[in-house]
């Protein structure tokens, strides 16, 4: 077990962390944060959002998020796990070396004709 303790402008914050290789089970990659205004549940292993309560809100939580003020669910690592930084790495790679990308635009159409609902006669200017 550690104890870690320091100063902020607001005053000591005291933590503890612990951990053993021994730990039957198998791994617990999990982190509580306890505060005076709110408390932050944090499993790194079984998903990509930080359970947290906030007594008066904060700044940003996850995108379209609207209030952080109670429960909400702060996403971590956002644009990773997003995928964006994967995307832009083939898409650049698939550019550079002349490579097909994983999906192609045939892929896309493909999709859009199954989601999408057939469009009437009319709508295509047709009578």
């Amino acid at each position: 077990m550690i104890v870690v303790r320091f100063r902020t402008d607001d005053g000591e914050v005291v933590g503890i962390a612990e951990e053993s290789w021994a730990k039957k089970g198998g791994m617990d990659d999990t982190a509580e944060v306890h505060g005076s205004a709110g408390v932050a549940y944090a499993d790194l292993l079984q998903g990509n959002a930080i359970l947290t309560y906030s007594d008066t809100g904060y700044s940003y939580a996850v995108e379209k998020a609207g209030l952080t003020r109670g429960w909400s669910f702060t996403a971590f690592e956002e644009l990773w796990n997003y995928g964006f930084p994967q995307e832009m790495t083939h898409f650049i790679d698939c550019v550079a070396n002349d490579r097909q990308p994983l999906v192609t635009g045939e892929d896309g159409r493909a999709v859009l004709e199954i989601s999408w609902p057939p469009t009437p006669p009319r709508a295509r200017g047709r009578r």
